[in-house]
């Protein structure tokens, strides 16, 4: 069980640490927001688990970044929007923060900065020396690195949110994924994250690849 209270901490922690000015709304009422979406009934691995997995690999790797603090909002927004027959998540999720964001008194140039990280992760692919993007990336990646129970009950719940697609379909559009993943030349871009994960992961995504191909 998420403990709500430590998310809403976490959240104030870094919305305080960016804010400029002294006259904005309460910042509970974002957080707040934000835990209802990340609670909604269609979600079985974009879940509140997941944002605070995510968190915490960024607190782990937050020495790579160039501001922690914008990945960590990013972070929060990353899968905001979440609708699993959706392809637009990513992006009106990047479109959530840019309205959210100034109204909590970010200023334009972190908004901006959080609203491209959230977009990165449509891709998962941040530049060489793109350090903030690096860290969400691998944050968010992250689960494939786990024990193969974890793993599995990842993908167990990544089925059920596809719960609609038929079977034959499912397996054809997850083996997809799982060869652009394989494809890249690297998963995970922070040294941490290529030392400690990489092998993990591609051992997962191989296993799980080689049972939707038999």
């Amino acid at each position: 069980m998420v403990d709500l209270d430590a998310l809403r901490t976490r959240w104030l922690r870094s919305l305080l640490s960016v804010r400029e000015g002294t006259r904005h709304p309460d910042p509970d009422v974002y957080a707040d927001a934000l835990l209802r979406r990340w609670q909604e009934p269609q979600r079985h691995y974009h879940t509140l688990t997941h944002l605070a997995a995510v968190l915490d690999h960024v607190d782990t790797l937050q020495a790579y970044a160039d501001d922690p603090d914008a990945v960590r909002l990013a972070a929060w927004f990353h899968d905001a929007v979440y609708l699993p027959d959706r392809s637009e998540n990513e992006e009106r999720s990047a479109g959530l923060a840019e309205r959210a964001l100034p109204e909590a008194g970010v200023p334009e140039r972190t908004t901006a900065e959080v609203a491209r990280l959230v977009r990165l992760t449509v891709t998962h692919d941040p530049a060489d020396d793109d350090r903030n993007g690096q860290v969400l990336c691998d944050a968010d990646l992250a689960i494939l690195a786990s024990a193969p129970s974890v793993y599995a009950a990842y993908t167990a719940a990544v089925r059920e949110e596809y719960h609609f697609v038929p079977n034959d379909a499912f397996r054809a559009g997850r083996a997809a994924v799982l060869r652009q993943l394989l494809d890249l030349p690297r998963l995970f871009r922070t040294p941490y994250g290529a030392e400690r994960w990489e092998a993990t992961a591609r051992y997962n995504l191989g296993g799980e690849l080689e049972l939707l191909s038999s």
